[in-house]
């Protein structure tokens, strides 16, 4: 059995209504618990569902990685999320979600798959300073056709690579980035992640090209940061855009996602002219046009330091009208 996710209009046109499909599945029980924890993953980030099949052991590698699968030519790792997670499966690995972001491809092996539904992202609530672990980036509640809800544990795909495979995930080198931003003085970069490896890599490649930012860990913190900013401003008689010089924002947050915050900062005649950078591990086509009809500045995928530091200084000089060299 072999399920094909990848993304269709219908699927992306969600973007618009701050609004996406979470794939539910579980995992197993956790040590001195008979309950089968619901755990989800943005369908965006899932190419296929497979049906467990062989696989080949890899010498040398992690111990969350049980070996690798041959899928039509891909050869593909395969992570066992459920001992990543702390998880014991009862029933067997019986399933693969074949994933794909952040330019890699990998599977991840399930116990089982329960179900797809849609959610609004205000439904979807963060996992800091809750009991969660830190492979969980946010709680998403679901609710049933009686009035009852379900709670799922959003997985932080970030968070799960960085533990699978760390040599493939290195802090950021200062030398990767170039030269420090052209930022007013007094101005600084506004950054929205929810994943907090993401932010912590964020945060060092900001400082690395000598950039001061305010970090936020949803669209919403951010928004509401920016709200209280603009008012900050109109009393001393300033631009917003001398506070915040650019803002960078993911896709993916819980309470209100990358695109809609784009949309409301765009919509705003006090902040419409700031730059706005979206920084996701999203991305296709789709993904890009809604970018653009968003009114975003630029969208880089995660993560490449240098790459980033080259797309935050276009959108800086775009916006000031100045002209900024390409890399050799």
């Amino acid at each position: 059995m072999v399920t094909d996710l990848r993304v269709t209009d219908e699927r992306t046109s969600l973007t618009s209504s701050n609004k996406f499909e979470l794939l539910l599945f579980r995992l197993g029980s956790v040590p001195g618990s008979d309950s089968h924890e619901l755990y989800g993953i943005n369908v965006f980030k899932v190419r296929e569902i497979s049906t467990m099949r062989a696989v080949t052991p890899i010498p040398g590698a992690s111990e969350f990685v049980m070996g690798a699968v041959d899928i039509r030519g891909q050869v593909i790792p395969v992570i066992d999320l459920p001992r990543l997670m702390g998880c014991e499966p009862s029933r067997g690995l019986n399933i693969l979600l074949v994933t794909e972001f952040a330019r890699t491809v990998q599977a991840f092996a399930v116990e089982e798959v329960d179900d797809i539904v849609r959610l609004e992202w205000n439904q979807v609530l963060t996992a800091d300073g809750s009991a969660a672990g830190k492979s969980i980036t946010s709680i998403a509640r679901i609710d049933g056709n009686t009035g009852d809800s379900r709670l799922a544990q959003v997985i932080d795909v970030e968070q799960v690579l960085r533990d699978v495979f760390p040599a493939q995930h290195p802090a950021v080198d200062p030398k990767s980035v170039g030269a420090h931003l052209n930022i007013p003085s007094g101005a600084k970069i506004l950054a929205a992640d929810d994943s907090g490896f993401a932010r912590k890599l964020i945060e060092q490649a900001l400082e690395a090209i000598g950039a001061e930012y305010i970090m936020a860990k949803t669209g919403e913190e951010a928004w509401n940061m920016l709200q209280q900013i603009a008012r900050e401003a109109q009393s001393q008689k300033v631009r917003v855009r001398d506070k915040v010089a650019l803002v960078l924002t993911d896709l993916e947050m819980p309470e209100m996602d990358g695109f809609t915050l784009t949309r409301l900062i765009k919509g705003d005649a006090r902040m419409r002219d700031i730059p706005v950078v979206i920084h996701s591990s999203l991305t296709g086509a789709a993904n890009e046009a809604h970018v653009k009809n968003a009114g975003a500045n630029g969208y880089i995928a995660k993560f490449a330091a240098g790459e980033l530091a080259q797309a935050l200084r276009k959108a800086l000089a775009a916006a000031s009208g100045e002209f900024v060299a390409q890399p050799a």
